[in-house]
C-alpha cells in the first residue's frame, strides 16, 4: 500500500511540473518565467555557482567558542519558545491538512490510520525540502556558513517543528477527550514555565555574580555574565531540546556536525513514535479543515478573499451616506471603501490624526534635546517613502479586485471615465489618509529637532504643500497597475488559478518596475516646473523658502492632476476594449 501512495505522490508532482512547463508556450507565462529566472540568478545564482565545492565562507558564530555558545543558547531559547507556544495557543483539534480530493479518495479506502499519517508526513516533505534548500541560499547570499550544514539543519528544525505540531494537536485532542479543558492545560503549561523561570532566577541570584553598571556599560562584562548563565545552572538543561535540534545547523566543522546529528535524529524518532502511536480520531476534523481550505482558495481565486470563511462579520456604518443622485464615481468610491473593511473609516482616521498629533507634540516637547527624536522622525519619513512603493501593491480595491466582474460593470449605464475614476478613488483615499497621518507626525517631530536648522515655518509649509501634492501623485501610482490589469488581464487571471511559480514572480517584477518607470517619467514635468517656480519666487522675487514652496507645490499638483486626468481617459478606453471572456487561462 505504501508503494501506491508513493506512486500517487510522485505522479502528482510530475504532473504539476509538466503542466507548468507546457504553459510556458503562452507568452504571458514565458516572459514572466524569463524575468523571474533572471532575477533568481542575479540574486542567488552567482553566489551558488561562484564558489566551488559547495563550501561557503565561515559562519559568523565559528569565530570563537564564546560567541558560538551565546548564539546556540539564543537559538535554543527561540525553539523552546515556539514549542511552549504550541501548547498555549488555542488549537483546531486533531487536524492533518489533506486536500479535498485526498479526503474523498483516501479516507474511504482500505488504508490504515498509520499509513494515512505516513502519507501525510511524506507529502509535507516536499515543502520542507524546498524551504531547507532555499534558506541556505539566502544565508549564503549574505555570506556565511556551510551550505549542506545549513540545509540539513533547516530540514531537522522544520521536521521537528512539524512533528511536534502534529503531536501537540493529537495530545490536545486526547486531553480534551479525558475532560481536561484548554484552560486547565494552559494553566499547567504556564505553571511549568513560571517554575523554570523562577528556578533560573533563584540560581542566578545565589550562584552567579551580579551584573554591575560598569560591566553593563563596557559590553565585555555583560557578555561574560551571559556566558556564565547559559553554560551553568538550570538554564542549559531547560534549553537542552532546543540545543539538540539546532546543533546541526550551528555546527562549526564536520566533526561537530556528525556528533550533533545523532541526538537530533533520536529526538525526531521519539516525536515520530509519539505521532503514530497516539490513538486519536483525526478524520472528521481533517475533512472539515479541507473543505474550509477549498472554499477559501476558491474565494481568493474569484477575487473575494473573505467569502471562503464562515466567520460572521459584524456590520458597520458606511463610510459616508450615499445619496440616490449624484456623480456615479461616488458610488464606486463608496463600494470600494466598504470592501476595504475596517481599513478605512473617516471618523477613525480623524481621531487617529488628532491622537497621533497630540502624542507626537507632547513627545517632541519632552524629548527635544535627545537623540531619540531625530531617529523617530527619520523612521517616520522612511515609512512615508515606503508607502508610495508598497501602498499600490497592498491596496487592491480597484479594477484588480473587480476584474472578473468586468462584464457586469460594462452593463452599468455609467460613462467609462466615471467608472475608472470611482474605482481608483477608493485606494487613493485610503493611502492618502495613511500618508497624511505620517506627514503630520513627521512634521511635528521635525519642527522640534534642533539639528534641522530650517525653522518651524518651513517645516509646516513643506508638510502642507506635500499634503496637496500627495493625492494626485497617488492617483498616478494607482493608474499604472490598473492600466496593466486592463491591458494584460491574462497575467492577473493566471496568478489566481494556481500556486505561484517562477513566472508569477516574473510577472510581478515586470509590473513593479514598469510602474516605477512610468511614475518617474510622469514626475519629470511636474518636478521640473515646480523647481523652476520655486527658484523664480525665491531668487527673483525674494520670497522666503516657506512661501516659495506654495506656488511650486500648486504647480506640481496641477501638472499631476492633468496627467491623472489623461490617464483616467486612457484607462476608460482600455476598459471599453476589455474582453475577459477572450482571455484563456489554463
Amino acid at each position: 500500500m505504501i508503494g501506491a501512495l508513493l506512486y500517487l505522490q510522485f505522479h502528482s508532482l510530475k504532473n504539476r511540473t509538466v503542466r507548468r512547463i507546457l504553459r510556458l508556450r503562452q507568452p504571458k507565462y514565458l516572459f514572466g518565467a524569463i524575468v523571474g529566472a533572471a532575477y533568481f540568478y542575479l540574486y542567488f545564482g552567482r553566489f551558488i555557482f561562484g564558489r566551488a565545492g559547495g563550501r561557503g565562507a565561515a559562519a559568523p558564530w565559528a569565530s570563537s567558542s564564546s560567541t558560538h555558545e551565546l548564539i546556540e543558547a539564543g537559538a535554543a531559547l527561540l525553539f523552546v519558545t515556539l514549542v511552549v507556544m504550541a501548547w498555549l495557543l488555542p488549537g483546531k483539534g486533531a487536524v492533518l491538512h489533506f486536500t479535498e480530493a485526498e479526503v474523498a479518495f483516501l479516507f474511504p479506502a482500505p488504508i490504515t490510520r498509520r499509513r494515512l499519517i505516513h502519507y501525510y508526513l511524506l507529502r509535507i516533505q516536499l515543502g520542507i525540502l524546498f524551504s531547507s534548500l532555499i534558506l541556505p541560499l539566502i544565508l549564503r547570499r549574505w555570506g556565511g556558513g556551510h551550505f549542506w550544514f545549513h540545509a540539513v539543519g533547516w530540514w531537522i528544525i522544520f521536521c521537528t517543528l512539524s512533528l511536534h505540531g502534529t503531536a501537540t494537536a493529537f495530545a490536545r485532542a486526547r486531553l480534551l477527550d479525558r475532560g481536561i479543558t484548554p484552560a486547565r492545560r494552559r494553566l499547567v503549561v504556564l505553571g511549568l514555565v513560571v517554575a523554570g523561570v523562577t528556578l533560573t532566577a533563584l540560581w542566578m541570584r545565589r550562584s552567579a555574580p551580579g551584573l554591575t553598571g560598569e560591566a553593563l556599560a563596557s559590553g565585555e562584562g555583560a557578555r561574560d555574565y551571559l556566558e556564565r548563565v547559559v553554560a551553568s545552572g538550570p538554564l542549559p538543561w531547560l534549553l537542552l531540546p532546543g540545543r539538540l535540534v539546532t546543533g546541526p545547523f550551528l555546527a562549526a566543522d564536520l566533526a561537530a556536525f556528525g556528533k550533533s546529528l545523532i541526538p537530533a535524529f533520536a529526538l525526531l524518532g521519539l516525536l515520530y513514535l509519539w505521532v503514530v502511536r497516539t490513538a486519536v480520531a483525526f478524520e472528521e476534523a481533517s475533512a472539515d479543515a479541507a473543505a474550509k481550505l477549498a472554499a477559501r482558495v476558491a474565494a481568493i481565486r474569484a477575487g473575494n478573499a473573505g467569502a471562503g470563511t464562515r466567520r460572521k462579520v459584524k456590520s458597520r456604518p458606511a463610510p459616508f451616506k450615499l445619496r440616490p443622485t449624484g456623480p456615479p464615481a461616488f458610488a464606486f468610491l463608496w463600494k470600494n471603501l466598504i470592501s476595504a473593511g475596517q481599513m478605512f473609516n473617516l471618523r477613525l482616521w480623524i481621531l487617529l490624526m488628532v491622537g497621533a498629533g497630540s502624542i507626537c507634540y507632547v513627545a517632541s516637547r519632552t524629548m527635544a534635546g535627545g537623540g531619540f527624536l531625530p531617529f523617530l522622525s527619520m523612521m517616520t519619513g522612511m515609512v512615508l517613502c515606503w508607502s508610495f512603493m508598497l501602498g499600490p501593491q497592498i491596496l487592491r480595491q480597484d479594477f484588480r479586485q473587480d476584474l472578473r466582474q468586468a462584464d457586469v460593470l460594462k452593463t452599468y449605464p455609467v460613462p467609462s471615465w466615471q467608472l475608472a475614476l470611482g474605482q481608483l478613488a477608493g485606494p487613493v483615499a485610503i493611502l492618502t489618509a495613511v500618508q497624511w497621518v505620517l506627514l503630520l507626525v513627521g512634521a511635528i517631530l521635525a519642527s522640534h529637532i534642533e539639528q534641522v536648522g530650517v525653522g518651524t515655518p518651513f517645516v509646516i509649509s513643506a508638510a502642507v504643500n506635500a499634503a496637496i501634492v500627495i493625492p494626485p501623485l497617488n492617483l498616478l501610482l494607482f493608474l499604472v497597475p490598473n492600466g496593466a490589469v486592463l491591458l494584460f488581464p491574462g497575467w492577473v487571471l493566471s496568478s489566481a488559478t494556481g500556486p505561484a511559480a517562477m513566472e508569477a514572480m516574473g510577472q510581478r517584477l515586470i509590473f513593479f518596475f514598469g510602474q516605477m518607470l512610468a511614475v518617474i517619467v510622469a514626475l519629470l514635468p511636474a518636478g521640473g516646473l515646480s523647481a523652476g517656480i520655486f527658484l523664480l519666487c525665491h531668487k527673483l522675487l525674494s520670497l522666503s523658502p516657506a512661501w516659495s514652496l506654495v506656488p511650486a507645490a500648486l504647480a506640481a499638483a496641477a501638472v499631476l492632476v492633468v496627467e491623472g486626468g489623461f490617464g483616467i481617459f486612457l484607462l476608460a478606453k482600455a476598459f471599453d476594449k476589455l474582453d475577459v471572456a477572450a482571455e484563456t487561462t489554463p
